[in-house]
Formats: C-alpha cells, sequence, structure tokens
C-alpha cells in the first residue's frame, strides 16, 4: 500500500493512496496552518474509528437491515509535551436498531482485537526508515 502526500502550501498536504481519493489535511490556526482540512491526529483517529466500523459492518452483514444507525465517536488524549502522541483512545459506538447487544459487542471486540490493520498498528512496534531524495537517514 502506498499513499502520496504533496504539499499545497502553507502547511496544508494532500494524500491520496491507491484508491484514488485524496484527503485534505492542514494544521490548526495555532500551528500556523488555516485549518482547511482534518489535522494527521484527527485522522489517525478516524481511520482507528472507520477501520473497526467496516470490520462490524462486515462482521454484523447477516443483521444490518436490522440497524438503523451507526455512529463512532473517538475521543484521544495526548501527551502534553513534543510529541504529543496519543496517551489513551476512547471508541464509543452507538448503534441504533432490533438487534441484541450482545452480537454488536461481539463484532466490535474482533473487529478491534482481530481485523483492524489500524487497531494492530497503534499497539505494534513497527519500525521504519526515513528516505531523503533516494538516500537513507545518515546518523
Amino acid at each position: 500500500m502506498k499513499v502520496n502526500t504533496t504539499w499545497t502550501g502553507g502547511r496544508a498536504f494532500t494524500a491520496v493512496g491507491d484508491s484514488g481519493y485524496a484527503i485534505n489535511m492542514d494544521a490548526t490556526e495555532a500551528y500556523g496552518g488555516l485549518g482547511k482540512g482534518a489535522t494527521p491526529t484527527e485522522m489517525l483517529l478516524g481511520s482507528l474509528a472507520g477501520c473497526i466500523g467496516i470490520d462490524v459492518t462486515m462482521i454484523l452483514r447477516p443483521h444490518l437491515d436490522k440497524i438503523d444507525k451507526i455512529e463512532i465517536n473517538t475521543d484521544g488524549t495526548r501527551k502534553e509535551e513534543a510529541p504529543k502522541g496519543f496517551t489513551d483512545i476512547i471508541v464509543t459506538f452507538v448503534v441504533e436498531g432490533d438487534i441484541d447487544s450482545k452480537k454488536v459487542w461481539r463484532a466490535i471486540r474482533l473487529g478491534e482485537e482481530k481485523y483492524c490493520s489500524v487497531s494492530d498498528s497503534l499497539s505494534a512496534n513497527i519500525s521504519f526508515k526515513l528516505i531523503l531524495n533516494g538516500e537513507e537517514q545518515q546518523d
């Protein structure tokens, strides 16, 4: 999977992945941006919610006709000092319809623990390297 992210001026960037869809990102005004796009940390929380949500709808596929609403609210607490990574994330599901909550809980747990690649990545020890103009980071 690849994503190409291009600077569009100021603090703004546009990311386009293999799907072909563009996502606009910008810093908030407090960080010198214009606030004309999602912040990268908002995208991370949204990616987690979307990933688990997609898994939940796949698991509950036979029961989707009984569900009227699925809303996922994600609340992240960040460190005070830079880098201001997340220390806690709460994912709250609101599911309305004629479906047993035990089935929904099972789908949520399976999505988060077994199928969601974003959730898995957030708990993983990921190695990555930085490359500048074709050369790897110098020590």
